[in-house]
C-alpha cells in the first residue's frame, strides 16, 4: 500500500508497533512480579502464623498439618468471622494484604504514567513532524502564489501527501514554464517591433526626402523621374523588409505548420532558383546544379525553396560577374546534404558567427544589396523542419552553405 510508503507514516507505525510490544512486555512483567509478590506474602503471613503458635507451645507436627491444610471447616469460618477477617475487611485487619495493594498501585500508577507519556510523545512527535512539513509546503505554495520559483516541494520520499505534493510542483512547473513563454513572447514582440522600426526609418526618411525634392522641382521631368524611381526602389525595400519579417516571426512563434511530402531533391532545387536563373544571366554569373536525380527529399517544397533561394541570392550578392554558385546534392545512410557553393567574396573570420542574426551587415559587405534577413530567414525556415545549416568558408575564395536533412532508414 502506497501509505507505507510515507517515511512519517511509516515511522509513526513502527513506534506503534514497538510501543505494543513494550506494553506487553510491561504486562507480562507485572504479572510475574505480582505472583511473586502475592507468594511472597504469603510466606510472610504464613511464617508469622507459625512464628506465633511456636511461641505458644503448639507442636510443630501440628503447626504442620495446619499450614498443609486445604479443607475448610465451619468452626474455622465462624472464627474468621468473629475476628473480622472476610472478602469485605477493611485493610487494617489485612496488614499483608493492605501493604501489598498499596504496592501494587504505586506500580500500575507508575507504569500507566510512563506509558501514557511514551503514547503521547510519539504521538506529538508524529504530529509536529507532519505540521512541519504542511507548513514548508505551505510557504512554498504561497511562494508559487507570488510568483517565486525559487523554492521546491519537499520530493525526498513516498506516499499520498508527496504524490500532491509531485502534482503540485509539476502545475508550478506549467505555470513557470508559462509565464516564462509569455515573457519571451512580449520580449520577442518588442524585439520585432524595436527591429521593424528602426529598419524602417532609412526608407521613411529617404521618402520623405525624395518627396521634398519633387514637389521642390515638379517640372524638371528628370528630376521627378529619377526620384520616382528611387521611390519605387525604396517601397520595394520596405515591403521585402516587413514580409521578411513576418515570415521569420511566424515562424518563430510557431504558426506556420510545414506541408511535409516527398519531392525528388533536383525538383526542389530548381523551384528554388526559378526567378534567380535570369537575375544570373544579367549579372553575368552562371548557376549550375547537379546531383543524382533520383535522390529524394522530405520537405515543404515552397518553404525549403525560398531557403535555398535565399542562400542562392546571398552568393550572387557577393560574386563578381564570371563567377560561378553551384548547388549540389548527396545522400548519405542517415543524411541529404544539399550544398550552395561560390567562388566569390568570401566571409571574413569575425564575421562568420553573426551572419545568421537578424539585421547583421558586415563592414565589409555594406557596397552590396540586401537587408540582413535572407539568412536568419533561411535558418528559421530549415530548423523549423527538423533540419540543420551550416556556412564554411575562406576570405577572397567562396562560401559553401550545407543544409543536412536526417533521411528515414
Amino acid at each position: 500500500m502506497s501509505i507505507f510508503r510515507d517515511k512519517q507514516i511509516k515511522h509513526f507505525l513502527i513506534f506503534v508497533a514497538i510501543y505494543n510490544i513494550l506494553l506487553v512486555g510491561i504486562a507480562s512483567w507485572f504479572y510475574q512480579n505480582q505472583i511473586a509478590e502475592t507468594k511472597s506474602m504469603f510466606v510472610e503471613h504464613d511464617t508469622a502464623i507459625i512464628s506465633s503458635l511456636l511461641e505458644q507451645g503448639v507442636s510443630n507436627e501440628v503447626i504442620a498439618t495446619a499450614i498443609f491444610n486445604t479443607e475448610v471447616s465451619t468452626n474455622g469460618t465462624e472464627l474468621l468471622k468473629f475476628l473480622g477477617i472476610g472478602e469485605n475487611s477493611i485493610g487494617n485487619s489485612l496488614p499483608y494484604f493492605s501493604q501489598f495493594h498499596h504496592y501494587s498501585l504505586i506500580k500500575i500508577c507508575f507504569i500507566g504514567i510512563v506509558l501514557i507519556f511514551v503514547l503521547l510523545l510519539g504521538i506529538f512527535v508524529f504530529l509536529w513532524s507532519r505540521n512541519q512539513l504542511f507548513q514548508q509546503a505551505g510557504k512554498v505554495i504561497n511562494n508559487y502564489i507570488q510568483n517565486d520559483y525559487s523554492y521546491h516541494l519537499p520530493q525526498n520520499s513516498e506516499g499520498e501527501i508527496f504524490r500532491v505534493f509531485a502534482s503540485v510542483e509539476q502545475l508550478a512547473t506549467m505555470l513557470q514554464s508559462q509565464k516564462e513563454t509569455e515573457h519571451r513572447t512580449k520580449e520577442f514582440l518588442k524585439n520585432t517591433i524595436s527591429d521593424i522600426s528602426h529598419q524602417l526609418k532609412t526608407p521613411l526618411a529617404a521618402l520623405a526626402m525624395y518627396q521634398e525634392i519633387i514637389e521642390a522641382e515638379p517640372d524638371n521631368v528628370e528630376t521627378v523621374k529619377e526620384f520616382s524611381t528611387k521611390i519605387g526602389a525604396a517601397l520595394k525595400r520596405m515591403e521585402q523588409l516587413i514580409l521578411s519579417m513576418l515570415k521569420i516571426t511566424r515562424l518563430d512563434t510557431g504558426n506556420i505548420v510545414f506541408e511535409k511530402t516527398l519531392y525528388p531533391v533536383k525538383e526542389v532545387v530548381e523551384n528554388a532558383i526559378n526567378e534567380l536563373t535570369t537575375r544570373a544571366i544579367h549579372e553575368e554569373k552562371q548557376i549550375i546544379i547537379y546531383g543524382e536525380p533520383n535522390q529524394m527529399l522530405i520537405c515543404d517544397m515552397d518553404w525549403t525553396g525560398e531557403a535555398i533561394g535565399n542562400l542562392v541570392k546571398n552568393a550572387l550578392d557577393h560574386t563578381e560577374p564570371g563567377k560561378t554558385i553551384h548547388i549540389t546534392w548527396e545522400k548519405s545512410p542517415t543524411m541529404l546534404r544539399i550544398f550552395v557553393s561560390d567562388n566569390g567574396n568570401g566571409i571574413a573570420p569575425e564575421d562568420i558567427h553573426h551572419i545568421f542574426k537578424r539585421f547583421y551587415r558586415s563592414k565589409h559587405s555594406l557596397d552590396t544589396p540586401g537587408i540582413g534577413l535572407g539568412l536568419p530567414l533561411a535558418k528559421s525556415i530549415i530548423e523549423g523542419q527538423g533540419g540543420l545549416i551550416s556556412v564554411q568558408s575562406d576570405l577572397h575564395r567562396g562560401t559553401t552553405f550545407t543544409i543536412s536533412f536526417l533521411t528515414k532508414s
